[in-house]
């Protein structure tokens, strides 16, 4: 029982700082590319070095916000997969005593467990989801600039490539989330403990 209680706890901290981290990198990622547009938003005046910093930045902020949809992903999983343990140690301690049962049991399928339903479409509301939509519009201005600014590509080519490069890139990105969280979600708490491979 206190290795029990000693797991649950520590689940609990892995749980709470992988919110934590989070939200730090959501914030560093987006204090990059506002600060970043607001260089290149000073740097309008002159062509020369609006060119010069907006090739530079944005490539540079759209590689950080892949580095960051990565691991916002990564720590979901270890949110999710941290919560259905502590789920897995909830049952154990409901089969203790039967009069201490009612304590431990599931939240309401209504309204999900602690108030959140997970299911096959919640990759779509995580942080790296707001991040993955952000990124694309990053990717999809910095082509559509290559191709107004450097190749001088008549209108609205530069437009039609940016959106079709945009909405690839999310497009990629939120099939990888689907990859990762999905099954993740779609698992038991006692097939995670146990190691098992979650279902496709």
């Amino acid at each position: 029982m206190s290795a029990l209680v000693t797991e649950h706890f520590v689940l609990q901290g892995t749980s709470s700082s992988t919110v934590s981290e989070s939200g730090s990198r959501v914030s560093i990622y987006l204090s990059a590319l506002s600060s970043g547009l607001v260089a290149i938003g000073f740097a309008s005046a002159s062509h020369r070095a609006l060119e010069s910093l907006a090739f530079t930045i944005l490539p540079v902020v759209f590689i950080l916000g892949c580095f960051t949809i990565v691991r916002l992903t990564d720590t979901s999983v270890a949110n999710i997969v941290s919560q259905r343990r502590m789920d897995l140690i909830k049952m154990y301690y409901a089969s203790i005593h039967p009069v201490a049962a009612r304590y431990f049991v599931d939240d309401d399928p209504a309204t999900g467990n602690h108030g959140v339903r997970y299911g096959r479409w919640s990759f779509l509301f995580t942080m790296a989801s707001m991040v993955v939509v952000v990124n694309s519009v990053v990717a999809g201005a910095t082509v559509a600039l290559v191709f107004g600014l450097a190749v001088r590509a008549p209108a609205p080519v530069p437009v039609i490539v940016g959106i079709a490069v945009g909405l690839g890139l999310l497009a990629v990105a939120l099939y990888y989330q689907h990859l990762r969280l999905t099954p993740v979600v779609l698992s038991s708490p006692a097939a995670l403990a146990a190691g098992e491979e979650p279902p496709a």
